[in-house]
């Protein structure tokens, strides 16, 4: 998209890359051996910080894509990607890189995690999850800045509103522990994200002639949305069906990852 020349990380896919790869090495190899023999980081303040900075961002950019599509006359169907440098257009070429910037921002929910010592959160599904939306989302701003293919963002950045949320009271301390009876919600809100971004995306496969520019987004984003339901719904069955303790990986890696 010739849009984005000049833009911040646009030249190429390797500083995103780099980056990436610098933070995979440092939470899995170079952070737990810093703080082997370190006590771990108190880091109430800052994390209430971040967590609430998110809320904010996430609330932001829900209103910048609504605003620049969303809201303001796509179908919620066959929505392609306009190149036009309209002031519409160009607000959602903005609003998906702002997007995926924010997803370098996110790395520190896992940066937390080390130097705090809570490394058995530190699961390769969170990481996973964590090094491959910049990466992918690197492609979608280059190339397919705006259409069908942004919807899973805009519902993101709603569940991050909540989810942000939670984790900024929680991090407030256990005098404000009371106020997070609503956690069963928060999981019922993240496994209705999937499957609207699922069957969203699915819709391509129903439609004749939709002449979406890049179908192979559609398939990479229906095979995303299709794993975290599964996922999502094995974590609902054991947290809330069979009542049993949470199975680690689920416990661990899914709760914040989305």
């Amino acid at each position: 998209d010739p849009r984005l020349e000049g833009w911040p990380l646009m030249s190429s896919p390797f500083p995103t890359t780099f980056i990436i790869g610098t933070y995979i090495y440092f939470v899995t190899s170079l952070g737990p051996r810093i703080m082997e023999n370190k006590k771990p980081f108190e880091l109430r303040q800052i994390m209430a910080f971040y967590n609430f900075s998110v809320v904010a961002l996430s609330l932001y950019m829900t209103y910048e894509f609504l605003m620049s599509g969303w809201a303001t006359g796509y179908s919620f169907r066959c929505d392609i990607v306009d190149y036009s440098r309209s002031p519409t257009a160009l607000r959602m070429v903005r609003t998906c890189w702002l997007y995926y910037f924010s997803k370098f921002i996110e790395l520190l929910d896992t940066i937390f995690f080390v130097l705090r010592k809570k490394n058995n959160q530190v699961t390769f599904l969170h990481v996973f999850h964590h090094s491959i939306m910049p990466w992918t989302w690197w492609f979608g701003v280059k190339f397919a800045a705006g259409g069908l293919g942004t919807f899973h963002a805009l519902l993101n950045c709603i569940v991050h509103v909540v989810m942000y949320t939670y984790y900024g009271i929680c991090s407030l301390g256990p005098a404000y522990y009371k106020y997070l009876w609503w956690k069963k919600y928060m999981t019922t809100m993240q496994l209705v994200q999937f499957i609207l971004i699922t069957g969203h995306i699915g819709q391509i496969y129903f439609m004749d002639d939709c002449p979406y520019q890049y179908p192979i987004f559609m398939f990479i984003i229906w095979l995303y949305g299709s794993m975290f339901l599964v996922l999502f719904l094995h974590f609902w069955y054991h947290a809330y069906t069979k009542g049993k303790r949470l199975p680690k990986m689920a416990k661990n890696g899914i709760s914040k990852d989305q």
